[in-house]
């Protein structure tokens, strides 16, 4: 079995944050680096993100144009499906033409591994669940130490339960029955010791880990679990989590809680939707975290309530689609009365304070204007593009200082609301 190596910790502090913050410091638990061409994951590295493409391998032109989407909206690795030799023959025009790293996600036949292998792809993702014949693994582990590529072996909630020795079945359906969350977890590392065994014969160490489950509480006892046993990196996730508006909440939740403990060298967000989604949200977990820089806008908006005079939920859509595009992480607010707004904007380097019929527009903590409502959108934007082009060409800096919004002063109308105070342009 792999050496074990209890949670030890060392501190990631990541220095090229462009917007000046100091990030919220967490202690990541020590584990050893694994490099996958060219990412390197576990032994301090920066948290990477991973998603998993959604075409047919062997179509390479569709799976070339994802792999490049998501690379675009920030995906460190991406993995694909290689479950026919079609697929496999299909890598070296895959590889290529991507501009990240590619896994080959094998599940049932050790030969695509070897295949995939021979493509010169980055990682092979292996399921013992699936493959547990010793010699076709022996075999995988040889093919890749001779050239230099890692591999993930990951147990699911749905593969660990014995499928073919029925008295072996019964037994384990009758622990399940009994406690299914903690024999599930104990079936999870007793798959993962027995098959890193195999690795530990061969000396070979470069594996990364992972133990999903469609349950958050599930994960994040099953990641803790393995996090004590091996000091081998983990990828974090949750199976089958289902669409973005059910499973980012499962995710967040298991995937947040392990990587404020500590826990977690590389994510990937599951959803049963396009996997940019998966993208973007595992970027917001991390920035939100301090584990990465942001390299667009950040948007804020206040909760509605009976305040609000204008369509914020509408306001906010729309400032959301039209700052696609900028690559300066400033953050930018969107406020609906100037009761809380102005303490909710406190650090925001645009902000805007909308009101019945018009709006102030402040930009680091200066009024800039006043607009009328039909012109709240494009003023908005106009000085979140000025201020990013300051930012740019060095004039200006984010975060460097307090930016204090004071509120404005106006007295309220008859019916009790407060209207917004009028200021030159």
């Amino acid at each position: 079995m792999a050496k074990v190596a209890y949670f030890s910790y060392n501190v990631a502090i990541d220095p090229t944050r462009k917007d000046g913050m100091q990030p919220f410091v967490i202690p990541r638990r020590k584990t050893r680096q694994i490099d996958v061409g060219g990412v390197l994951i576990g032994g301090g590295a920066p948290v990477s993100i991973q998603s998993m493409t959604s075409t047919y391998t062997y179509d390479v032109a569709a799976t070339v144009t994802q792999i490049r989407a998501l690379a675009e909206a920030g995906c460190d690795i991406v993995r694909v499906a290689v479950p026919e030799k079609k697929d496999t023959d299909a890598l070296p025009a895959i590889l290529d033409q991507s501009p990240i790293p590619i896994v080959a996600d094998v599940h049932f036949h050790f030969q695509r591994a070897l295949e995939a292998v021979q493509a010169g792809v980055h990682k092979i993702r292996l399921n013992p669940g699936n493959i547990q014949d010793r010699k076709q693994v022996d075999h995988v582990i040889a093919a890749c130490r001779e050239r230099g590529i890692p591999i993930r072996v990951g147990v699911n909630e749905g593969s660990v339960v014995e499928r073919k020795d029925k008295q072996l079945r019964a037994a384990q359906q009758a622990g399940l029955d009994t406690d299914r969350r903690s024999h599930l977890i104990r079936l999870m590392v007793e798959i993962l010791e027995d098959y890193m065994r195999i690795f530990d014969d061969n000396d070979f160490h470069d594996v990364v880990i992972s133990a999903k489950s469609i349950d958050a509480g599930m994960v994040i006892d099953a990641y803790r679990a393995i996090s004590e046993r091996f000091d081998l990196p983990l990828h974090l996730g949750v199976t089958h989590a289902g669409p973005p508006e059910t499973g980012r909440i499962r995710s967040i939740a298991a995937l947040g809680s392990l990587l404020a403990m500590g826990v977690g060298d590389t994510i990937r967000i599951s959803y049963a939707a396009d996997p940019i989604h998966e993208v973007n949200d595992g970027k917001e977990l991390l920035c939100s975290l301090g584990m990465r820089h942001r390299v667009e806008p950040e948007l804020i908006a206040c909760p509605t309530c009976g305040r609000i005079e204008i369509d914020l939920i509408k306001l906010t859509a729309d400032v959301k689609q039209k700052l696609i595009g900028i690559k300066t992480p400033i953050k930018v607010a969107i406020m609906g009365c100037v009761v809380n707004g102005p303490g909710e904007a406190e650090g925001a380097d645009v902000a805007i304070f909308a009101g019945k019929g018009k709006g102030i527009i402040y930009v680091q903590g200066e009024q800039m204007c006043t607009v009328s409502e039909d012109d709240m959108l494009d003023a908005l934007h106009r000085e979140v593009v000025v201020l990013a082009q300051r930012v740019e060409s060095g004039e200006v800096q984010l975060g460097q200082h307090d930016v204090t919004i004071t509120p404005p002063d106006p007295l309220p109308r008859n019916d009790g609301s407060i209207p917004l105070p009028t200021i030159n342009n």
